[in-house]
């Protein structure tokens, strides 16, 4: 599977999970790679887990770039968008923070509604300049 196939599939993880908090994580991993029919792999591990783990501070970044958006009214799935390219951004070394967006900008167009990837391009585009990631 390809880096952007895994990066799509951690986001279906993540959105999924996001109704399902109230699961033990790493069973809710391993049942949906089973169902998925997909083998575990180092990026998809690494992200997800990262990712989930790291939420709070995810939102966090999100909440300060986000002016005058409470996430509460930001959709599950621009949200989950958002929190992977962020983690992306800060943790994966081999995928430079363009691509984390262009991919972002990718699965919202895929998987949310018009106005999405505009807002998901200047969120994480300014994370990335708060961040000196330019």
């Amino acid at each position: 599977m390809d880096r952007r196939s895994l990066r799509e599939t951690v986001f279906k993880l993540l959105f999924e999970y996001e109704f399902k908090k109230d699961e033990n994580i790493e069973v809710f991993y391993k049942e949906s790679l089973e169902i998925l029919e997909i083998n575990d792999d180092e990026y998809l591990n690494k992200v997800f887990f990262g990712t989930v783990k790291n939420v709070n501070m995810l939102d966090e970044e999100i909440a300060k770039t986000a002016k005058g958006w409470k996430l509460s009214r930001i959709s599950k799935v621009s949200l989950n968008i958002m929190r992977l390219c962020i983690y992306e951004m800060i943790s994966v070394d081999d995928v430079p923070f363009v691509v984390s967006i262009n991919e972002a900008i990718e699965l919202a167009k895929k998987y949310d509604d018009d106005k999405a990837p505009k807002f998901i391009n200047g969120v994480l585009n300014t994370v990335a300049k708060n961040k000196n990631l330019k």
